[in-house]
């Protein structure tokens, strides 16, 4: 494909080349009119990597409380700690019985985040993650965002260090990314002033890593953030990950005003979807994954999006919640059927996976998994 926009080629020729694209790279990319060549780029670093795969698992989601203390200008989910109506918060008893309704053998992953309750301590998390894990004792535990590990540390009295290797030694494997939003604290003080600094967010995620426990990374765009703020964002992210290598996959999530103080924004449009995944796929060289996350993108962007440097559509999300009080239509999720023939109308090869990305086959009863090696699926690590 013939590049359009010539501010592009000097930045083509690092990418042929391997060579890591700097902030002022990163502003071109974002700013630059030219997306499929912005796209085509980023497709050739995902197939660099991946080939035609394209990954997904079978998962589940479970929000024990929407009560929250924090109050971000930019969240539909949360009820006030002692405001009465419309909120929730589940016993671990009710917990379980709410994942038990959704979660069977063919699921691999729990995906555990809520509000920041300030009567949930370690000791109900580590419950929760205990009899989760007695009730299925295949699942992977996906829980907490920095931002509730922080909290619960505070809340609780203890260290960080001692929350990690408390919920750890529960049944804790792995962390979500949200909660990033994005770092520059002139944004964060228009969207969410009561949240964690993004230094702050940074430092938890190195202990995370520090810890043993792989993490995902978030960046929420498209409110009132501008380029620079983007790039700045993936550069940071990019920094940590050069010194612990504890991010397995980054996801931008487009924002939904919908029912927030942010409504009179416009929703995003998909030429800023598109080119956010693609310019994350260029700087971060050096995050395995990145996804492009249908919940929030729609399942037709979500297609687009594995040629634009995409190579994962997350799973089937039973019961999210989070973007659908923001207006999102991800309903009850998407069963393996459709989410494989999504991929592959999409022109890539599906990929079922668990949470730290090793391909798995289900066995002939549809139950416990069977990991397939590397060498097996045609995928260079």
């Amino acid at each position: 494909m013939k590049i359009q926009d010539t501010n592009l080629l000097p930045i083509a020729d690092k990418v042929s080349s391997g060579e890591r694209l700097t902030y002022e790279d990163g502003l071109v990319l974002a700013r630059s009119k030219d997306l499929l060549s912005v796209g085509n780029l980023a497709n050739s670093v995902r197939e660099r990597l991946h080939g035609d795969a394209a990954f997904f698992n079978i998962n589940r989601h479970l929000n024990p409380t929407n009560v929250c203390i924090a109050s971000c200008k930019l969240c539909a989910f949360s009820v006030p700690f002692r405001e009465k109506e419309n909120g929730w918060t589940y016993s671990v008893d009710q917990a379980i019985e709410v994942a038990g309704r959704d979660v069977d053998p063919s699921v691999s992953e729990l995906h555990i985040v809520g509000g920041l309750h300030p009567k949930l301590r370690i000791e109900y998390y580590e419950s929760l993650f205990q009899d989760l894990k007695q009730r299925f004792p295949w699942i992977h535990l996906k829980a907490l965002t920095m931002v509730e590990l922080d909290f619960l540390a505070s809340s609780s009295r203890l260290t960080l260090k001692q929350v990690l290797e408390r919920l750890k030694a529960a049944g804790l494997d792995s962390c979500p990314g949200g909660g990033a939003e994005i770092f520059a604290e002139e944004i964060r003080q228009q969207i969410c002033d009561h949240k964690m600094t993004g230094e702050r967010w940074l430092e938890v995620a190195r202990s995370v890593h520090d810890a043993g426990l792989r993490s995902n990374c978030t960046m929420l765009y498209g409110h009132v953030e501008s380029a620079e703020h983007r790039i700045d964002h993936l550069v940071k992210l990019r920094q940590l990950q050069d010194d612990t290598g504890g991010f397995q996959c980054f996801i931008p999530l487009s924002f939904h005003p919908e029912n927030t103080e942010f409504s009179h924004l416009p929703p995003t449009g998909g030429r800023l979807d598109l080119q956010t995944i693609a310019v994350s796929r260029l700087m971060l060289d050096n995050i395995p994954h990145i996804k492009a996350y249908w919940i929030m993108l729609g399942q037709k962007v979500a297609q687009i999006a594995l040629h634009f440097g995409a190579d994962d559509l997350d799973g089937t999300v039973v019961d999210e919640r989070i973007t659908l009080a923001a207006g999102g239509a991800a309903g009850n999720g998407l069963s393996r059927e459709r989410l494989e023939a999504l991929i592959v109308e999409a022109g890539r090869r599906p990929i079922l996976r668990d949470t730290l990305y090793r391909p798995l086959e289900l066995s002939s009863e549809g139950g416990q998994h069977i990991e397939k090696p590397w060498d097996q699926v045609g995928l260079g690590a």
